[in-house]
């Protein structure tokens, strides 16, 4: 079992069916990062440079072909943030950053085979985001990026690739808080449903003795 294979229990979370408040018995204060604004760009980037590093398999002959080109599990980093008050729009800021986005690069060689290396992508923001007044518990600016491109060329003077990226980046004014939320109890936690390929099915459901 688990959250998502249709589990009955009202100690699950899902959709609310009938009284929502039936079931309520506390206020139960957690600790949570609170997203105070945020805000979405999309854009299609051309002549976006990667350079590689961490290449493997080793001993591949250059020429490279570009294949594609995928942002990594790993979130996007902010870096040379600049936050500036602005006075005619109160609780509001000027945000300027550099969002570096981790990616994968899939190519292959001269002799068809196929390697893979890292690099990164580096996009500029300069955007306008609520921000809070000052208190003790300080907020910051995250990222998460989203790059995707299968056209390149590789240049095998500078040993980069030049891409057409699509890049996707969500920028967050985050603050740690503590809420008190209205709450139905601590969550049922359901057993694994443990994946196996059924050569045992009609083994392990015969009885222990005959009948």
């Amino acid at each position: 079992m688990s959250f998502c294979n249709n589990c009955k229990s009202d100690k699950i979370p899902g959709v609310i069916r009938g009284n929502g408040l039936s079931g309520l018995c506390e206020k139960a204060c957690i600790q949570v990062d609170k997203v105070l604004d945020a805000c979405m760009s999309r854009q299609q980037t051309e002549s976006v440079e990667l350079t590689l590093t961490g290449v493997t398999p080793s001993g591949l002959t250059e020429p490279y072909t570009f294949v594609s080109a995928r942002s990594q599990g790993a979130g996007a980093s902010v870096t040379d943030l600049v936050i500036t008050d602005l006075p005619d729009l109160p609780g509001r800021s000027r945000v300027q950053c550099n969002i570096v986005i981790p990616v994968q690069v899939t190519f292959t060689d001269a002799a068809g085979r196929q390697g893979v290396g890292t690099s990164s992508v580096v996009v500029t923001k300069d955007v306008v985001m609520c921000t809070p007044q000052p208190s003790l518990i300080p907020y910051s600016v995250q990222a998460v990026g989203n790059v995707v491109s299968t056209v390149g060329t590789y240049d095998d003077v500078t040993d980069t690739f030049t891409v057409t990226a699509c890049i996707t980046v969500i920028l967050k004014v985050v603050m740690p808080v503590q809420l008190l939320v209205p709450s139905y109890g601590y969550c049922y936690i359901p057993p694994c449903q443990e994946y196996n390929t059924q050569e045992c099915a009609g083994v392990f459901e015969l009885p222990l003795y005959p009948q």
